[in-house]
């Protein structure tokens, strides 16, 4: 039988096949834009020093808890457009499968950013509710709507990638949360205006701190699941193991594996068994299912036509 390159090719007579394609939706290379990344980190740096200063000049722990939070995201778009940087280099002799999995590990990093962001912003918040303190509301009001603005035009920039890329997914919660941060400050800048009563800034920032972490779980989810070389959301494995067995001559599926090589391509590999003479028609069949059907680009398929000595499933 025909062999071509791939995985275990001590089987050396049985046919072996690696393709890489595009892909879709988690599952093939997407442009991640540094650019989108740099421009983020520069424009929040600098409204971060803006807004902690006038959060101390006003008394707003509401204030500087946005500003806390969006030093926390300044740092997130830092980690992710590293991350975005690396997975654009080329495999070496060691990282075979290239850098792609940096952006994984900033997805996980940037989660737990967030819950770390929301635990100081409560600490804070339950703090200044044991012992209000008088603020200036309209300087918060101000300051937080500049911020509103600023955190959501910086969202808006990875909003076309967030459900293809993790990593563009973690940018978007992280600024898109920060945005209604500012909105929230902005209220309770106006409810303290109007009734006087201080308290509010604290309890505002505790209901925010209530969204982020809702917000924040499903990306914390699913990069673990990465982390750990699960199956990317969205992907169907035992789908796909039921249309490897639609081919004609396929009698059986084993040892298939599908995870995530980043937050944009997926990687399968399986052992197919069959009956048919042409096994390279069949391996260009498997690969193109892959690729057009779920997606996936990256594929290492053995094709077995006898039981194996040393593949006890076969």
């Amino acid at each position: 039988m025909a062999h071509a390159h791939g995985s275990d090719d001590h089987h050396n007579d049985h046919g072996h096949g690696h393709g890489h394609g595009p892909g879709g939706h988690h599952h093939g290379p997407v442009d991640t834009g540094d650019w989108r990344y740099a421009v983020g980190l520069l424009i929040n740096l600098a409204f971060v020093g803006i807004e902690f200063g006038a959060g101390i000049f006003s008394g707003s722990t509401a204030l500087m808890a946005d500003a806390g939070h969006n030093l926390s995201d300044v740092l997130g778009l830092a980690m992710a457009g590293g991350a975005a940087w690396l997975a654009r280099r080329a495999s070496g002799s060691q990282n075979t499968y290239g850098y792609g999995k940096a952006t994984v590990l900033a997805a996980l990093a940037n989660a737990l950013l967030l819950i770390f962001a929301c635990g100081a912003i409560a600490f804070e918040a339950v703090r200044r509710l044991a012992e209000p303190a008088p603020v200036m509301s309209g300087l918060i009001m101000g300051v937080a709507a500049i911020g509103f603005v600023i955190n959501l035009g910086t969202a808006l920039l990875f909003m076309r990638d967030q459900h293809s890329d993790l990593n563009a997914r973690g940018a978007y919660l992280h600024m898109m949360a920060d945005a209604g941060v500012s909105i929230g400050v902005v209220i309770a800048g106006a409810a303290i205006m109007v009734s006087g009563w201080s308290v509010i800034d604290p309890l505002v920032s505790l209901a925010i701190v209530a969204v982020i972490l809702i917000g924040t779980w499903g990306l914390l989810k699913d990069s673990v699941n990465l982390a750990l070389d699960a199956a990317p959301r969205g992907v169907d494995v035992e789908a796909i193991r039921a249309a490897f067995l639609t081919l004609p001559g396929v009698s059986a599926v084993h040892d298939l594996h599908v995870w995530g090589l980043s937050t944009t391509e997926t990687a399968l590999t399986a052992h197919l068994c069959h009956g048919r003479a042409d096994a390279e028609a069949l391996l260009a069949e498997a690969q193109a299912m892959a690729r057009g059907r779920f997606a996936i680009g990256h594929t290492t398929l053995q094709l077995e036509a006898e039981p194996l000595a040393d593949c006890p499933t076969c």
